[in-house]
């Protein structure tokens, strides 16, 4: 056998088909079958609607990218040599036949190719022949992990923000605001669903705004399939950038839960309360004791670990007195005490004062148990886990009657409206 013969034998003995090579194909081949089949969807639209084109139609997302693609498509020189062959309704420039001496005849068109200018986000959509920006077929842009209800809230938050016409009356208040976070009289704590409060502030992305009304239409209530609705109503949001907003209430619950924060009251606010009910002391009023604040001095670890612990009692004799042999009492931790603050009440039941004081800031009472010198144990009640600016807001609170309106939020250290 000679060389040819043997190459042969070798090459037909193939039974798992290595050697049988598929040619690859081309990418352009693959690019022009994507660009025939984008055209084609455009003669298949004109064909459904009696030849129209189709036309920049806002309110059909379909027909609008149909129409950016089509406009494209015509100022392009090679894609119109490519999608002739199937233009089918006339839709791409004219063609004339051109004759080369030398080959043969050549189909070319009258267009001339001019540099692209972009001058509105038509432009930039027209050139997306093969509808990279207008199809999402693989899901690029499905936001799956966001929650759809949060996604019609945030549509709804802006969708329905007008400028407010009244907004020189309500522009003071907000720089106001701004000015006390700045110095510290405000802060920003994180939203808990229920949080919602007329008269209140509230930031959501960065923007300051204020919920002035909550007009409840909707009562909380029950479907007969045991489904339960929550109480809704629409609001008026005055924003510091001059707009306003009508959208429900659920909605702004919903956004200022998902990136939102609300606005403490003004410390300086509520003292103005205390300051207007004992302003006016004078001999006649009766001294009833004093309420008193005071730190802890132990080198217990399980004290000095603590931030903001304080004990808040009631004395009836001068407090600097009754601390004196702190060291030896059980309420006392056992230790000496700084003496932090201190009031002096008129005309009330000082005890029941102390009480409404432990009541509100149970949630923060200090859990450990201590011995005095005889080996006895106590578990002081007196002491809470609060900043001292807090404890101070809460007493002139209870002073000025309006403690019933607030709580406080253990987790942030501040105090809120209920």
């Amino acid at each position: 056998m000679d060389k040819h013969d043997i190459l042969n034998e070798i090459f037909s003995d193939d039974p798992l088909g290595l050697l049988k090579i598929k040619p690859k194909s081309s990418s352009q081949s693959n690019g022009d079958e994507q660009l025939i089949s984008k055209f084609k969807e455009i003669n298949a639209f004109v064909e459904s609607n009696g030849n129209k084109e189709p036309e920049a139609n806002p309110g059909n997302v379909f027909e609008f990218q149909l129409y950016s693609r089509l406009k494209s498509l015509r100022n392009d020189d090679e894609k119109i040599e490519i999608l002739k062959p199937h233009d089918t309704y006339n839709l791409l420039p004219e063609y004339t036949i051109v004759y080369d001496e030398l080959a043969e005849p050549k189909e070319t068109y009258k267009t001339q190719k001019k540099p692209k200018q972009i001058n509105s986000i038509d432009d930039i959509l027209g050139g997306d022949s093969l509808d990279i920006l207008g199809g999402d077929s693989e899901g690029l842009f499905e936001f799956k992990h966001t929650p759809k209800e949060y996604e019609r809230a945030n549509a709804d938050f802006v969708a329905r923000r007008k400028p407010c016409k009244d907004f020189k009356t309500y522009k003071p208040l907000l720089e106001a605001v701004q000015a006390d976070l700045a110095s510290g009289k405000r802060k920003l704590i994180d939203f808990n669903m229920g949080n919602l409060r007329v008269g209140s502030y509230y930031v959501h992305n960065g923007v300051l705004f204020l919920l002035e009304e909550i007009n409840i239409t909707h009562k909380e209530h029950y479907k007969p399939d045991g489904t339960r609705v929550r109480e809704d109503g629409r609001t008026r949001c005055i924003f510091e950038n001059g707009t306003q907003s009508n959208m429900l209430k659920r909605s702004v619950e919903k956004i200022l839960y998902a990136n939102g924060k609300v606005v403490t009251e003004n410390i300086d606010k509520v003292n103005e309360g205390f300051l207007e009910k004992f302003g006016t002391i004078t001999k006649e009023d009766e001294e009833a004791g004093y309420i008193y604040v005071l730190k802890s001095k132990s080198s217990d670890s399980r004290i000095t670990a603590i931030k903001d612990l304080y004990k808040i009692g009631y004395s009836k004799t001068d407090v600097t007195e009754r601390i004196k042999n702190a060291e030896k009492e059980p309420t006392y931790l056992m230790a000496p005490v700084e003496y932090i603050a201190g009031w002096k009440c008129f005309n009330m039941n000082t005890q029941k004062f102390e009480q409404l004081i432990h009541n509100f800031f149970g949630n923060s009472c200090l859990e450990v148990d201590v011995f005095d010198d005889n080996g006895k144990r106590y578990t002081p009640r007196e002491w809470f886990i609060a900043p001292l600016e807090t404890i101070e807001q809460a007493i002139a609170l209870i002073i000025n009657g309006d403690i019933i309106k607030y709580r406080y939020d253990a987790d942030n250290g501040v105090i809120e409206l209920k």
